[in-house]
């Protein structure tokens, strides 16, 4: 069993460089995400015997690394972006995000008993991830210190229904409009999408870049720290959210190169970490539950958005495009538009999303708060 700490990190480097290298090589891999197949290698190294299921490194993956890595996605989030998203897609956004948010409670109250004490992080990090992004949902589990066991069975749990409604979406507007919401595919180049901003930079990365961004990064972390300090009312977390959002306005830090990958890359060597400290007998014993729980949430969410949306009149394209910018994120937002070509919804779709990000720390972080008080966690 490895036990040297250089040798731990190597061990999960290895096992993020076959997870990217498979998605962008096999479709099936593509499908299942990088992200889920660094968590799979990981519990394959821990539970084979190769990696020990508590180390070091694994403290300061979720306890560091993890913390620079939201800032470092973060601050390519421009929420300038939203007045450009027009009031129809902001407006059914909204809606999702409400929708998902009654998702979480309803889950919660029915699963709270099966899941067990964790379950209130849980609804903080359900809301999170299915109004934002991962980050969020790997940003709030920092905070509300979620049992590594639970988190692998949830990201399971997400990935399997995230995918299911991807494909429900690519039918709803023949269900519900009866083919009207279905537009011939049209093409075009697409814009980048912060997902693939995830996985490339699109320039080269110049060493006043890369300094650049571990001071912006190091000192976010201080001063969420400072400040979590004398205001222990308010997570660092939440602090590091906003001191985020505020450099990655400012012109000569979006002039920086290459920060979504940088960032991307320490949540993909988190979830191989997290990977590694899951124990397949407690993670499956959670397994079922976990799998309702994400399950409810979307399928509340998905009456709301859908109900109210057509009450109000919404086309198919804009439910759908802000239903996948809910829960999917960016990059399902602009495959959904550019498989049904609503080729009007894409950066509408795009900058929902990404407002998304912004806000899903603090809404998830309200709603695990309240549901904590409500189950008396």
């Amino acid at each position: 069993m490895i036990q040297d700490p250089f040798g731990v990190f190597l061990a999960l480097a290895g096992a993020v460089f076959l997870a990217v290298w498979l998605e962008g090589r096999y479709r099936f891999f593509r499908a299942m995400s990088a992200g889920l197949m660094c968590l799979v290698f990981g519990m394959i190294l821990s539970n084979s015997g190769l990696l020990p299921g508590d180390a070091e490194a694994y403290y300061q993956l979720g306890n560091i690394w993890v913390n620079a890595a939201i800032v470092l996605v973060l601050l390519n989030v421009d929420l300038r972006t939203l007045l450009a998203a027009g009031k129809p897609m902001l407006g059914a956004f909204g809606i999702g995000a409400a929708g998902t948010m009654l998702g979480t409670a309803i889950a919660t109250f029915l699963l709270a008993g099966a899941i067990g004490p964790e379950t209130w992080k849980l609804t903080g990090q359900f809301t999170g991830t299915y109004i934002g992004g991962g980050a969020n949902f790997y940003a709030l589990a920092g905070a509300f210190g979620t049992d590594p066991n639970i988190m692998s069975g949830a990201v399971a749990a997400d990935v399997i229904v995230t995918a299911c409604w991807l494909a429900t979406c690519l039918v709803i507007p023949a269900l519900l409009y009866g083919g009207k919401g279905l537009d011939p595919v049209r093409k075009g180049d697409a814009p980048m999408t912060l997902e693939q901003r995830l996985k490339e930079s699109g320039e080269s990365l110049r060493m006043m870049d890369f300094f650049g961004l571990s001071a912006i990064t190091l000192g976010a972390m201080v001063a969420a720290r400072l400040l979590a300090a004398a205001v222990p009312v308010v997570p660092a977390v939440l602090w590091l959210t906003t001191i985020a959002l505020v450099l990655g306005h400012t012109p000569p830090v979006r002039r920086l190169r290459g920060a979504p990958v940088l960032g991307n890359s320490l949540l993909y060597l988190f979830l191989a970490g997290n990977g590694a400290q899951s124990l397949v007998s407690e993670m499956l014993a959670y397994g079922p539950s976990l799998f309702f729980y994400a399950l409810i949430t979307v399928g509340i969410h998905g009456l709301v958005i859908f109900g109210i949306g057509r009450l109000l009149r919404f086309d198919a394209g804009t439910l759908v495009v802000a239903s996948q910018a809910n829960i999917g994120g960016a990059a399902s937002a602009v495959a959904i538009a550019t498989a049904r070509g609503y080729g009007d919804k894409l950066l509408p779709g795009i900058a929902v999303a990404l407002g998304g990000y912004a806000f899903g720390n603090y809404l998830g972080f309200g709603m695990g708060t309240m549901a904590r008080a409500l189950l008396g966690g």
